[in-house]
């Protein structure tokens, strides 16, 4: 069993002893933390908080468990039902709620479930907001509501619609060019609530081949739901036996986008933001971000538009916050995740493939010769576990003193740069574990790259 708590939510598998696992102790627990979190933040005010879910076998007993102790906080909740993690960050604005939870593990495997927790503004909670939150959960100073100040319940399935028509109503969502191109467009959904908004985006933009696989919203998960290249063989296989002219995986919350080219080839999960990031600069020129794992492609595309390229440590809400404050016309994660300021400072896979059409309809190329119109950088990224007894302190120490004589980053864990590369090690914000990161102009120089910091990691005792 596992339980990690952080600014950005709770997060662990389903079942076990309370504090081991994600039980509804926990569960009550951590939405009662939200909810007083939330009283303090706005005083005398009838509260209003907007929640939705992934397609998990979980979900519905933790929405229910959610939203009944919101309620017992003198709370009024809407639920939005099965929803995308952007779509329920557009529904906290549009209904003027005062925050929003999403009940997503996001590309952790079905076991798995998690709150994700939102401000007024449906952006994810600043570091000092998470730390104010944790220490009310630590503290249960928690106040409940009396029987006549109870708080009310509605169901609204309408947002998933909603989300759509805001999409089609960017500028540089081009339906006309999309549907002209008369795309073939193969889709893997990991049976989540990709399966309702993908097919249904797709069509709306006048695609009339859409190519399904795993659309299916029931939970049951057909491969590891994290859009990495060695979990996408069937959809690579489909995409290109499918005559399909791209193929689109979203992970099982939809802020992730991963993108299969024509021939079965990977895009790469990096080039997402790259190739939407591109379209957008040759259209409105500015700056952009992304955080410190993401590749250098963008850096490059972003200065032939004549912008300027910046860094975050990882996490959507610190790319969000150095974006505001570099005035990003777009950025994101190299995950695959696309931040369109245009319609809401959250990752969207939903955006991200409406641009990417209208960006591939335009260039008039096929995916795979679009893909080799930007900068080749390879990346390698390894996990380990974080090793027991040892601190990641004392992992660091020992990293610095190998790499010394190299500019070091050390906003999130550390950074260590290369001339032609870069190598990173972090922990986890999700997971108990160490993730390692290279990029090399070769595949072989990340690997050396990353194996290079995963030797160092073993030796320290």
């Amino acid at each position: 069993m596992s339980l990690i708590k952080s600014i950005s939510g709770i997060r662990g598998t389903i079942g076990g002893r309370p504090g081991e696992g994600l039980t509804p102790v926990d569960i009550v627990k951590f939405a009662s933390a939200y909810g007083t979190w939330l009283s303090r933040r706005h005083r005398g005010k009838k509260l209003m908080v907007v929640i939705g879910r992934d397609a998990r076998r979980s979900g519905r007993v933790v929405s229910s468990l959610v939203s009944n102790t919101l309620k017992s906080l003198g709370i009024d909740v809407t639920d939005i039902g099965m929803a995308s993690t952007p779509t329920v960050e557009i529904a906290v604005t549009g209904t003027g709620a005062d925050g929003g939870i999403i009940i997503t593990a996001s590309h952790n495997p079905a076991e798995w479930n998690a709150l994700k927790l939102l401000n007024e503004k449906g952006e994810f909670l600043s570091g000092a907001d998470g730390k104010e939150l944790l220490a009310i959960a630590g503290s249960e100073d928690f106040v409940y509501a009396p029987l006549d100040e109870l708080g009310s319940y509605v169901h609204d399935d309408s947002w998933g619609s909603i989300h759509i028509e805001q999409v089609l109503a960017l500028e540089l969502v081009d339906r006309e060019a999309v549907s002209k191109a008369d795309f073939t467009v193969a889709i893997d959904c990991v049976n989540s609530v990709g399966g309702i908004i993908v097919p249904a985006l797709l069509k709306s933009l006048g695609v009339k081949r859409i190519v399904e696989l795993n659309t299916t919203p029931d939970g049951h998960f057909a491969h590891n739901p994290e859009p990495l290249p060695a979990n996408l063989t069937e959809i690579s296989a489909l995409t290109a036996s499918s005559g399909a002219d791209v193929g689109f995986v979203v992970d099982p919350d939809v802020d992730r986008l991963a993108i299969i080219c024509e021939d079965g080839s990977m895009f790469g999960e990096e080039y997402t933001l790259v190739a939407v990031s591109d379209y957008v600069l040759s259209a409105t020129p500015g700056n952009t971000v992304s955080n410190l794992s993401s590749t250098r492609a963008l850096k490059d595309v972003t200065e032939k538009h004549g912008g300027q390229y910046f860094t975050a440590a990882v996490g959507e809400i610190n790319v969000v916050e150095e974006m505001k404050e570099r005035g990003a016309v777009i950025g994101g994660e190299g995950n695959g995740g696309v931040i369109y300021p245009e319609l809401h400072y959250g990752r969207d896979a939903i955006v991200g493939i409406a641009l990417f059409l209208s960006h591939l309809a335009r260039s008039g190329m096929s995916c795979s010769e679009l893909r080799k119109t930007y900068p080749d950088y390879f990346m390698a990224k390894k996990r380990l576990d974080l090793p027991e007894g040892v601190s990641f302190a004392r992992i660091l120490d020992s990293v610095r003193e190998d790499f010394a004589g190299h500019d070091i980053d050390e906003r999130d864990g550390m950074r260590i740069e290369y001339a032609n590369g870069w190598v990173q090690i972090r922990k986890s914000n999700t997971e108990p574990i160490m993730r390692i990161y290279a990029e090399g102009p070769t595949i072989e120089d990340a690997e050396n790259l990353a194996d290079r910091v995963i030797g160092i990691v073993k030796k320290v005792k």
